[in-house]
């Protein structure tokens, strides 16, 4: 049985992974809010268990067996994350946290119930795929609005900033899941970006645009 904090570093170290092939005990830290100190012994514990790949000064990966716990800890946070906000109406800046909280849930048949009553959803309130009961998902292709050129669309189906200043943002702004949208202008001075959304046009920073993601 893993310890909370235990499966917190794995799914860390899973996300980090996705962006290099060896992660460091400095990035590990950066995304806790820890101590380089701290995770240097929490890797040990990990590497003693057989969960990791590590040796010091040389960076860190998942073994076999902590990858499987990694995707399940974020198959259960995801599914989650869809249940609050299908079913109980949470706004999607509401549920990181909440999620947070429930993804530690061990029973595995209960996850399993969870994914039946849904429909097997394959994508999270903010467009990140759910794997599924065998660790297996679906993932789409994903540009920024930033790269798309005038007259260019698409359909809106994910972020890069989670943050929930972002998502509130999303929500005022009406630049939500699904929404269709197509570039009208790009201001050549900032690089900020025109959309028209359905029957209204919306102005978006450049920043705005290199963070909501469309579905290619």
């Amino acid at each position: 049985m893993n310890t909370f904090t235990e499966e917190n570093y794995l799914k860390a170290i899973y996300h980090l992974s996705l962006q290099s092939s060896s992660v460091s005990t400095n990035q590990i830290a950066a995304s806790l809010n820890t101590k380089a100190a701290s995770v240097t012994d929490m890797l040990k514990k990990l590497a003693e268990k057989g969960l990791i790949n590590y040796t010091k000064y040389q960076g860190v990966t998942l073994t076999a067996a902590g990858e499987k716990i990694a995707v399940s800890i974020i198959r259960k946070h995801r599914l989650w994350e869809y249940f609050l906000v299908e079913k109980l109406n949470f706004k999607w800046d509401e549920v990181h946290d909440v999620a947070e909280e429930l993804e530690h849930i061990s029973s595995k048949e209960l996850v399993d119930r969870l994914d039946d009553f849904m429909g097997h959803p394959k994508y999270d309130p903010h467009g990140d795929p759910i794997p599924d009961s065998n660790g297996l998902f679906k993932t789409h292709e994903l540009k920024p609005v930033a790269t798309l050129v005038i007259n260019e669309n698409g359909i809106i189906s994910g972020v890069r900033d989670h943050s929930t200043a972002f998502l509130q943002y999303l929500e005022r702004m009406q630049l939500t899941i699904g929404k269709k949208i197509k570039v009208t202008e790009i201001n050549d001075y900032d690089h900020s970006v025109i959309l028209q959304v359905e029957d209204k046009k919306v102005h978006i920073s450049r920043e705005v645009a290199n963070n909501l993601l469309i579905a290619i």
